[in-house]
């Protein structure tokens, strides 16, 4: 077991030094990138303090932070999280929202499967065109993303955590459509007298470059003559938006009343934007209540800001457990909120919901 860790520690740490040239938030590339999608967070836990929990992340959320944190799931959980992005429809005409289906399952003992499906969606959107501009004329469209992701998490020792994801992205109109290819990798490393010392890191969004497709490709005219022909033009390939996250916690335990504070920290080398940096924390009672806020910062930000997915985020979660004081059992019912800001525009709220068991 020592001996697959090792190869995939170093499998991690070799991709990392290959795109480290790219890793440099480099702002002639910005808005280059195709399945921009990939970089929202959809989960509801780890946006209220900004995605900061690298290293501490845990259960269904990890998939997106970091896959490694999908070890921890006891046996089985099962998340849905909605979010409106940017306000939806107060926020934007279309009505942004994203709607995101996760199932973690053990089937190892030391080693989880997990799946999870995000939607995103955009409502009805008015159709115009060159010689009719006018909205509401020639109907509507309704476009649409999707990423279907597959992860698995394995624990190699009771410190060293890591896994893989593999994504695909989809994102399709009436006419046009297109799908890109990427994969995750996460390392964690817990240790301290109670683990309260975390350190965790993530390649994502590695993978081929994509294109679009189809009929919206092509244009019949019709020449002096009164000919007909289509000509159809091809479409550029793009880079998908990799990153490279570096992530520390420390957790604070406090025996009276089971209170925990944990300060994290966090950085995210992007290929095609600006790199970020984040800081958070959250607090624990009772091992019911949680509460979080984080601020996430880059160069510019007030000035020139290259994302609307920066500044001030907050969230709650409330845990709440349906098994007997004295059981051995760890079924409960875990109920998420998270606001993030997103200047110039509205910000983006997300409701959650965990079952595990």
């Amino acid at each position: 077991m020592k001996r697959i860790f090792k190869i995939f520690a170093v499998v991690v740490i070799m991709t990392t030094l290959s795109v480290q040239s790219a890793m440099a938030g480099n702002d002639e590339r910005r808005g280059t990138a195709g399945c921009s999608e990939l970089l929202i967070n959809p989960w509801t836990r780890s946006t209220g303090w900004g995605g900061v929990n690298i290293s501490s992340v845990r259960g269904l959320d990890a998939m997106f932070n970091n896959v490694a944190g999908l070890a921890f799931v006891n046996n089985i959980e099962v998340s849905y999280a909605n979010t409106m992005l940017y306000g939806g429809k107060n926020g934007l005409s279309s009505g942004a929202t994203i709607n995101t289906f996760g199932l973690g399952v053990r089937i190892f003992e030391s080693g989880v499967l997990g799946v999870y499906v995000m939607s995103l969606g955009f409502g009805d959107i008015p159709v115009t065109t060159y010689d009719s501009p006018d909205p509401g004329v020639n109907g509507t469209f309704s476009p649409s993303y999707m990423n279907i992701n597959v992860a698995y998490a394995h624990s190699f020792t009771n410190t060293i955590h890591g896994g893989v994801v593999f994504k695909l992205a989809t994102e399709t109109t009436a006419d046009v459509s297109g799908s890109g290819f990427a994969i995750d990798a996460g390392i964690q490393y817990v240790t301290g007298e109670n683990d309260e010392l975390k350190f965790g890191l993530s390649l994502k969004n590695w993978g081929p470059a994509m294109s679009f497709g189809g009929p919206g490709h092509s244009l019949t005219m019709i020449n002096d003559a009164g000919n007909s022909f289509t000509v159809e033009s091809r479409a550029a390939e793009m880079e998908l938006p990799t990153c490279l996250n570096i992530g520390l916690s420390y957790d604070f335990l406090f025996e009276k009343w089971d209170q925990r504070l944990t300060i994290a920290a966090a950085f995210t080398s992007n290929a095609f934007l600006r790199d970020n940096y984040t800081l958070g924390l959250e607090y624990a009672l009772l091992n019911l209540v949680q509460l979080r806020c984080g601020y996430v910062f880059q160069p510019g930000l007030w000035t020139d800001a290259a994302t609307a997915r920066n500044g001030i985020c907050a969230g709650a979660s409330v845990d709440v457990p349906l098994h007997k004081k004295d059981s051995d059992s760890k079924t409960g019912l875990s109920i998420d909120y998270s606001y993030q800001s997103a200047s110039p525009l509205r910000g983006t709220h997300s409701i959650g919901a965990s079952f595990r068991f």
